[in-house]
């Protein structure tokens, strides 16, 4: 079994119990840092923003092309 492992460059992983995996999650997720509702509203309204632009400027480019496959088409 280790040649195996070392063969395709992985570790066997450690073998732990059910209580020991809760204790390693509850640890990791006191580590996390959530953003404030201030940051949450100012990114929302950036993420709208953003959306609204990229939509216009895909609706822009493509009536563009649009416009162009027409003047092609209407040549044949």
């Amino acid at each position: 079994m280790r040649a195996n492992f070392e063969r395709t460059g992985q570790t066997p992983m450690a073998k732990i119990n059910p209580g020991e995996f809760m204790r390693q999650v509850q640890a990791e997720a006191r580590k996390v840092v959530w953003p404030s509702r201030q940051e949450t509203v100012t990114t929302a309204i950036f993420v709208g923003i953003m959306m609204v632009l990229l939509a216009v400027f895909f609706l822009g480019i493509d009536s563009l092309f649009g416009w162009v496959v027409r003047q092609l088409l209407s040549l044949a």
